[in-house]
């Protein structure tokens, strides 16, 4: 077979991924621009109870502690402290006895190893059932809300409001609802004697706000009309009695996938409740500064996704999810093994046509010239736009700014960030075929070297 066949084997197998990638992107877009803010509720007709839980985050916790309780004045807040080696239960006991007495809305469940440190849905499980055991067997429960917060979240002062609305909430056929994401730290640069490495981490930072409260948004926001959305691992709301429903005899509603949140979402939907996502209130967080930390993350999310494959005839057989509505989750998990294939497809026609051009320059170059550099071009726009278009909407959507130019570099800056991707899709893979399915915790920004260690294969 000639190398000029082969190019247009592997194009048109790239081009057909890559026109319905780009489809997929013009139909989420659309309902995400076109959406308008709904109508808030009254949050004293619930109870809410945030769920942090820890794992050495001696760095963090004590502000979250105190921005949950000064904010939120009448939710109990819920540590769960996952055996941590660092002084993160010290910190919450010595804030539970402020100012000479105790504060009867936080709570501190702590966890011992064996059982301790074995993924954030153990330790949110361990939560549960302390909610349970402190409420008692005769509480009512319909009203009760579950949040759950990172140790370094923010939920925004709004969000119980917009939570409460008749239309999230209010509605009780809804048993979660996951607020908007949004980094906090996207103004300022980390501390760093290199000009550079302040600059990349900043860079890299704001590239995982644009992700979140742009691509990430709109997908949840077409979710809406499949009735598919999903739920995130930080500011993830949840109805107690949904909790309950999926619980089961070992009082687990958080199961052992690397992607806990998403799992919950699976076992609500098929159990027959909805789901909400709005971007009227937001929950802030930390954006990585590290590469390495943030391959480390999103190594996990992505092994996370392929161990929930083992969902798919849960999700196909269900009838509480449409056809449409699988075709969506499907579509969702089939991600990370999508991201292999390109890895492997995407590159082909580039090295057939250096291989093509270094065995016979001259044929190549009249191939190319003669009209074959259409294909390239149209190839390559079609890999990069559904990318690019993120970022001119991100700076005039989020950032209020009509900066073309700053928008059209985000833009490009955020193809290169989501190629990333590709890389962490085959660590994930790897761990995945070797047994390697621990929770490897990604360190926050200001924890040091040789504070709590996390090996990029851990």
């Amino acid at each position: 077979m000639s190398v000029k066949v082969l190019l247009a084997i592997t194009q048109a197998f790239a081009l057909t991924m890559s026109v319905a990638f780009l489809v997929y992107v013009v139909v989420i877009v659309v309902p995400y621009l076109r959406r308008k803010p709904g109508p808030a509720g009254d949050p004293a007709g619930f109870t809410w109870h945030f769920f942090v839980p820890c794992r050495d985050e001696q760095t963090v916790i004590r502000e979250t502690i105190r921005y949950l309780r000064t904010t939120f004045r009448r939710a109990h807040v819920w540590v769960v402290d996952d055996d941590s080696e660092d002084r993160t239960a010290r910190v919450v006991r010595m804030l539970w006895r402020r100012h000479g007495g105790y504060d009867p809305y936080l709570h501190l469940v702590p966890r011992v190893r064996p059982e301790a440190r074995t993924g954030k849905g153990d330790a949110l499980n361990a939560a549960y059932r302390a909610l349970n055991d402190w409420m008692g067997p005769d509480a009512a429960r319909d009203d009760v809300v579950v949040v759950v917060v990172d140790a370094d979240g923010r939920p925004s002062p709004n969000c119980l409001e917009v939570c409460a609305a008749d239309h999230l909430f209010g509605d009780p056929a809804v048993g979660a609802v996951q607020l908007d994401v949004r980094m906090g730290n996207v103004e300022t640069p980390p501390p760093s004697r290199n000009p550079l490495g302040r600059w990349f981490g900043l860079k890299l930072a704001q590239l995982q706000d644009l992700e979140f409260r742009t691509a990430i948004a709109a997908i949840q926001t077409s979710r809406g009309f499949t009735g598919t959305i999903s739920m995130g691992g930080n500011g993830q709301f949840t109805r107690l009695t949904a909790l309950d429903s999926i619980a089961g005899g070992a009082g687990e509603p958080w199961r052992g996938s690397l992607l806990e949140d998403f799992e919950l979402g699976v076992h609500l939907l098929t159990a027959g409740w909805r789901t909400g996502f709005t971007p009227d209130a937001h929950v802030s967080q930390e954006g990585l500064y590290s590469l390495r930390r943030f391959l480390v993350q999103r190594t996990r999310w992505g092994q996370g996704t392929m161990q929930c494959a083992r969902y798919l005839r849960r999700i196909w057989d269900s009838p509480h999810v449409s056809t449409l509505g699988a075709a969506e989750m499907m579509y969702y998990l089939a991600q990370p093994w999508l991201q292999l294939l390109g890895s492997l497809l995407y590159p082909i026609p580039f090295v057939l046509l250096v291989a093509g051009t270094a065995g016979d320059p001259g044929q190549m170059w009249t191939w190319f010239t003669g009209g074959a550099w259409i294909l390239f071009a149209i190839y390559g726009s079609f890999g990069l736009l559904p990318f690019l278009v993120w970022g001119p909407i991100y700076q005039l959507k989020c950032l209020r700014s009509r900066n073309f130019v700053r928008g059209l570099g985000m833009g490009f800056a955020y193809a290169a960030y989501i190629y990333t991707f590709y890389v962490t899709s085959w660590r994930a893979l790897f761990r995945l075929v070797r047994g390697r399915n621990g929770w490897a915790k990604t360190r926050r920004n200001t924890e040091q070297s040789a504070g709590v260690k996390v090996a990029l294969d851990a």
